[in-house]
């Protein structure tokens, strides 16, 4: 029997540990922020209310009775108090400023009240809601998050009163009978969809309270207009409906405090709902009741735990979205901050080197040797090389280190049979170890180190070292340009780039912390790179750890932005996601490893206290907390104001763009690219919060990160062609692989009558435990 064909392996866009620890958070911000939006989407002033509809159904003993309604044990029933007596309730609270200041009025007056509360509102003051209890005052329902009951699904409306019922029993160990439904009003206004509310909050046991007389205190008329509209008629009794939340009640205080004395001298009473109701049965059937309602029965136990997790869930609820809110701040200011220090002084770098007749100093003629780490780049080697060797520089020299390539790469190169090419084969040890050995082998001082992906302009070598005629220049970064655009994840990236090299780099250079020298395209000085011991191996990002080390040691790093070089970016947003993994790792460890600049003097302490802080804002701890902006977006459009949500993000996103163009112009780029900007922008943040987040737990936990080797398909002739131009020098022979062991005490290397340091010298290490580009 034939075995079956192997399935095809399914790509995923994303590694799968990426996409768990991005669903995870994602998830976990989801639910936090739909619990807020439950909390506080659908809160409003009680006075919003709907017309009355049909009453054909509501019972008229109902629509003329009194505000506390029965239709428990499926009775009909309706009770006044008795005459010269008011119930004073208060709605919406409690609130941490108000509602103390309401208790302490009937404190001083030897009053009660009955407080019809909002859960979540419980929920976040249940010291309040306690002291309300202690003082002998009531609690009713009204709701959890004040919605209109009326608009809910019935699970729903019974969730909205057994939610409050267990913050209540949390915070005061109490339970309530009672509960009033936000927007209602009086017995008058009842229709038949409240009726139908009101019988099915009598089937779960509550009786539902209305109100005789309403303070309208929530449009703040004054006090004067306060006390009048509460005034009952006459001897009549009155429940009276006041806010404790919602705005500003310091009317309300003051109309309190003159009206319950005010009443109190035309013989009234005051009560609870509670009180007042058994008083109501008594003076109906002429005895005092039986079994009286008990006021603030005892919560059940059960209740009480239910309700601490209702208070932890609001709790944490309010918790994030504040957090969220001042990073949201926090996001602003640095984006604002970092816009305004790159137009400051990376156009002020601009506009001084563009000067007429702006120069380095004298020409830089001496010759060049460069150094091109390859391991299993067949695609792109051969049109690197070629546009390395053609340079029109006045002398180069192209040493290919071929770290152990199983693909043919050095092969390719030797078929080239370019006069100033020459390869030397080294076994597997890492980049920094191939780097290292190239400079080993390097005749000249001026040593530019690129990637074996990478094409150059024909002048972009003689330009790249024209910095060196400054004597304290010990490094000089180029201009990396992105050769293969045809796709959006590469286009991304090409705006990346554009923005990165032709502002950051400018910023870096005007500040003198230049945290990385790139890869692509690198130049050095010799003497400059032996004073820091070569190219480190500890750290992945092998360009951005010499590089401070450079500057630690005194020695300036610029940007020649005339020099360009094309280099292929990862297609896929797998390959992108490995990419900047790798990255973002390396440069944290390369901080750590710094880190003692911090503290040091001269210019080391100058790198560590003006680079190390400013790398750590801009470059991680902003696109860590940048995908916040879309957050609230989201939260925004959803719950909050959709107008004042739009403007703010579309805010944000005109400075990006012209921060943007700026760097397009200065780089006399087309901005076509950028109408994919705010697509880049919300994948790229996505992306790289997910890349950091992981980068950082990696290193807090001790893991070690491979090195993976990216998939490349060769780079085309960038827009302005390479031509090849090789200059008559005479071909070196390649080195035997005897040449390239490492001396008995394994502490040096000769190369001629040259003696590298030890760091240079290390050609079979391995970089720890990675897997070596």
């Amino acid at each position: 029997m034939s075995a079956a064909p192997a399935r095809p392996a399914r790509r995923r866009v994303l590694p799968r540990p990426r996409v768990l620890l991005g669903s995870v958070l994602a998830g976990f911000f989801i639910a936090v922020l739909v619990v807020q939006a439950y909390i506080n989407a659908e809160f409003t002033g009680d006075h919003i209310q709907d017309e009355v509809g049909d009453q054909a159904g509501v019972p008229p003993a109902i629509l003329r009775g009194g505000p506390i309604i029965n239709t428990t044990g499926g009775q009909e029933s309706t009770t006044r108090l008795p005459d010269r007596t008011i119930a004073l309730t208060f709605d919406d609270g409690p609130d941490p400023e108000w509602t103390p200041k309401v208790l302490e009025v009937l404190r001083r007056h030897d009053a009660h009240a009955t407080f019809f509360v909002v859960g979540s509102q419980v929920a976040r003051n249940p010291a309040v809601a306690r002291q309300v209890v202690d003082d002998g005052n009531e609690l009713g329902l009204h709701t959890f998050t004040h919605p209109n009951m009326q608009r809910l699904a019935p699970w729903r409306r019974e969730l909205e009163l057994s939610q409050t019922q267990m913050a209540i029993a949390r915070a005061t160990g109490v339970r309530t009978n009672l509960a009033r439904f936000p927007y209602s009003s009086k017995n008058a206004a009842i229709d038949e969809v409240n009726w139908r509310l009101i019988k099915e909050a009598g089937a779960l046991g509550y009786l539902v309270v209305v109100n005789d007389t309403d303070s309208n205190d929530w449009q703040r008329p004054g006090p004067d207009k306060i006390i009048a509209d509460a005034t009952p008629a006459g001897d009549q009794s009155a429940v009276i409906l006041f806010h404790d939340a919602g705005g500003d009640r310091a009317q309300t205080v003051a109309a309190l405090d003159r009206f319950i004395p005010q009443m109190k001298a035309r013989g009234y009473r005051f009560t609870t709902v509670t009180e007042g109701l058994n008083l109501g049965i008594a003076a109906q059937t002429g005895t005092e009741a039986l079994s009286p309602l008990p006021l603030n029965p005892d919560a059940p136990a059960g209740d009480a735990w239910r309700g601490l997790a209702v208070l932890w869930t609001v709790g944490l609820a309010d918790g994030m979205v504040a957090v969220i809110a001042v990073l949201f701040l926090v996001v602003g200011l640095l984006t604002i901050g970092r816009t305004l220090l790159l137009l400051l002084l990376a156009t002020r770098h601009a506009r001084q080197r563009r000067k007429p007749g702006w120069t380095w100093g004298p020409p830089v003629t001496e010759p060049v040797s460069v150094i091109v780490p390859a391991y299993n780049e067949k695609e792109g080697i051969e049109a690197a090389v070629r546009s390395l060797a053609s340079g029109d520089h006045t002398e180069i020299e192209v040493v290919v280190v071929d770290d152990g390539s199983t693909d043919g790469t050095a092969d390719l190169v030797d078929r080239m049979r370019l006069p100033n090419v020459r390869v030397v084969r080294v076994p597997n040890g890492g980049k920094p170890n191939a780097l290292n050995t190239g400079v080993a082998m390097a005749r000249h001082d001026l040593i530019v180190m690129v990637d074996g992906d990478t094409i150059f302009e024909p002048e972009a070598l003689r330009l790249l070292v024209q910095p060196f005629a400054d004597p304290a220049v010990g490094a000089v970064a180029g201009n990396v340009k992105v050769g293969n655009r045809e796709t959006t994840v590469a286009l991304w990236q090409h705006i990346e780039y554009v923005i990165g090299f032709n502002l950051d780099r400018r910023l870096y250079e005007v500040m003198n912390c230049m945290p990385t020298v790139p890869g692509a395209i690198g130049a050095f000085r010799r003497t400059a790179l032996a004073e820091v011991g070569g190219v480190s191996d500890e750290t992945l990002a092998e360009d951005t750890d010499v590089t401070m080390a450079l500057c630690r040691a005194g020695w300036r790093v610029v940007y020649e932005e005339n020099a360009r070089a094309w280099t292929e970016a990862p297609t896929t947003m797998e390959q992108l996601y490995r990419q900047r993994y790798r990255w973002s790792y390396g440069t944290m460890q390369a901080m750590w490893k710094h880190r003692k600049a911090l503290s040091d003097s001269g210019a080391s302490g100058r790198f560590g206290r003006v680079g190390l802080p400013f790398l750590a804002l801009f470059g991680l701890a902003l696109p860590m907390l940048a995908p916040v902006v879309d957050i609230m977006l989201v939260y925004g459009l959803v719950f909050w104001e959709l107008e004042e949500t739009a403007i703010a993000w579309l805010g944000m996103l005109a400075l990006q763009l012209f921060t943007a163009a700026v760097a397009f112009r200065m780089d006399r780029e087309s901005l076509k690219p950028l109408l994919k900007l705010p697509l880049q922008q919300f994948a790229y943040r996505q992306l790289m919060y997910l890349v950091l987040l992981q980068s950082a737990t990696t290193a807090l936990t001790g893991g070690r990160l491979r090195w993976h080797k990216l998939n490349r398909a060769g780079l085309a002739a960038p827009p302005a062609a390479v031509q090849v131009r090789v200059p008559a020098q005479k071909r070196p022979a390649s080195p035997s692989p005897a040449e390239l062991q490492p001396t008995g005490d394994g502490r040096a290397l000769h190369s001629g009558d040259r003696q590298i340091p030890d760091q240079l010298g290390r050609v079979h290490r391995r970089v720890r435990e990675h897997d070596v580009q």
